[in-house]
């Protein structure tokens, strides 16, 4: 079985991503490559380390470049997506790895993102309850954010279980400079960022909020309230989130340990560490994997939850191909790399 796939936003980190995994994968045939400003681009000048594909040039992100293909990722900015994948053939799988289809409340997308509402497609984060099976034969995929994926990853377990209370939940998440995207921005300059962390979007303001909350609110079945801060380190890649929540009345250390992993022990891409040792950054760089570990404090009755990933591989471009595998029936493992890379 021969597939084959277009990349928009193909001069950016995700898309360029995207090129990375898919150039590996046994099923794909890469077709149209795309990009706006820099169409016409040798994708070699873009995206050096893709030698494969170095020498192909981007086109014009048009519904003529990408139409013909068996599926077609839309790396865009927000906003970009839902105009051209509303022209796209029902038929072909789009996977949208923007935010134009992650939120089902059109009150919550409207506030936060300020344009109308596209509507909400199947959620691409297939470890999450119930999701694998929505993936299966599914032709739209709406790829989570990088926070949310480790977010919801750290806490789902506890709410689906039935352990945690929903009312207070506090996230605090660092992230690698390239979650901002490859825009010339001056507080990403080397100069600012280096030696330093800063805290962004905080009181609530954060895009991704709405999302972390949809998801744990469905896992919860009932509304759960996040308060979630992110800040940017100084590192290219990776996403530590440290998530924490009350835990209801009579609940053991032992039966939290027992819902992660019950959650997560037949999973590929996901892992609940061994007692005593503690996630890191570096443990997933290049790969679609998740690390985690928690603890119980006594002291406060909370659990604490640490989830590390790569946040363009397990947190865009993974989570997008490993979506792809699911819908089209392939080996979920396609293409994708559970081995981080060290030093």
């Amino acid at each position: 079985m021969t597939i084959s796939v277009a990349v928009s936003g193909a001069s950016g980190y995700a898309g360029g991503e995207v090129l990375r995994l898919l150039a590996g994968h046994p099923s794909v045939t890469i077709g149209a490559i795309t990009a706006h400003s820099n169409a016409g681009s040798r994708l070699g000048e873009l995206q050096p380390h893709l030698h494969a594909l170095a020498d192909r040039v981007l086109v014009d992100t048009t519904v003529e470049n990408l139409a013909g293909h068996d599926v077609v990722f839309l790396a865009l900015p927000h906003g970009a997506s839902a105009a051209i994948a509303a022209q796209l053939d029902p038929s072909v799988l789009v996977i949208d790895a923007g935010a134009d289809h992650r939120l089902e409340d059109p009150v919550a997308w409207e506030k936060f993102y300020g344009s109308p509402h596209a509507g909400s497609w199947p959620y691409g984060l297939p470890e999450l309850p119930g999701h694998r099976d929505r993936l299966k034969g599914a032709n739209r995929i709406a790829v989570p954010g990088c926070y949310p994926t480790s977010s919801l990853l750290a806490l789902t377990p506890g709410f689906s279980a039935g352990l945690l209370e929903p009312d207070d939940v506090v996230i605090v998440a660092a992230s690698g400079t390239s979650g901002a995207g490859k825009a010339a921005k001056p507080h990403l300059l080397g100069s600012e960022v280096m030696g330093g962390m800063s805290p962004y979007g905080v009181g609530g303001g954060h895009r991704h909020t709405p999302e972390i909350e949809q998801g744990l609110s469905a896992a919860a079945g009932e509304s759960v309230a996040v308060s979630f801060t992110p800040t940017l380190a100084p590192m290219a890649r990776g996403i530590l989130t440290t998530a924490t929540a009350k835990v209801r009345p009579g609940v053991t250390p032992e039966q939290l340990r027992a819902a992660w992993q019950e959650a997560y022990g037949r999973e590929h891409f996901v892992r609940l560490l061994p007692e005593g040792q503690w996630p890191a950054t570096k443990m997933v760089v290049g790969s679609n994997y998740a690390a985690l570990q928690l603890a119980y404090d006594a002291h406060t009755n909370r659990v604490i939850v640490t989830c590390v990933i790569d946040n363009l591989n397990k947190g865009t471009a993974g989570g997008a191909v490993q979506s792809m595998n699911i819908a089209l029936g392939l080996e979920e493992t396609a293409g994708l790399m559970t081995q981080g890379v060290a030093p």
